[in-house]
């Protein structure tokens, strides 16, 4: 079966760094767009970063625009989040998402598989 499993989340202060990783299995990687999202207590899931199949375009959530970085291996069937600048308001759990379409999107509904999440809290 599908699995996406993601990896790298913790604790770090503001201004920091962090690097999440996602794992892919069950799939062909390079046959799925990739999105990032995160949810806090609270509030719903939003949307982070997506990236498309070959990973030529990529989108971001104007709050993470200069600060993540989305990057894919498809050699490796992995999907990255490099997290830079770190903010209180950036913490939240985050997941990956797998999209079998060569498009791009925002939506969490488009999205048809999803990890377990990693939890990312950032201290000020």
């Amino acid at each position: 079966q599908v699995q996406l499993v993601e990896s790298g989340g913790g604790l770090v202060q503001a201004g920091g760094s962090l690097r999440l990783s996602c794992a892919a299995s069950g799939l062909t990687f390079g046959s799925y767009a990739m999105g990032w999202f995160r949810q806090a207590p609270g509030k719903e899931r939003e949307f982070v970063a997506t990236i498309s199949l070959s990973g030529r375009s990529t989108d971001y959530t104007d709050s993470v625009k200069g600060r993540f970085t989305i990057s894919r291996d498809n050699a490796k069937n992995t999907v990255d989040l490099q997290m830079n600048t770190l903010k209180p308001e950036d913490t939240a759990v985050y997941y990956c998402a797998a999209r079998r379409t060569i498009l791009i999107s925002t939506k969490s509904s488009d999205y048809a598989y999803w990890g377990q999440g990693t939890q990312v809290t950032v201290s000020s």
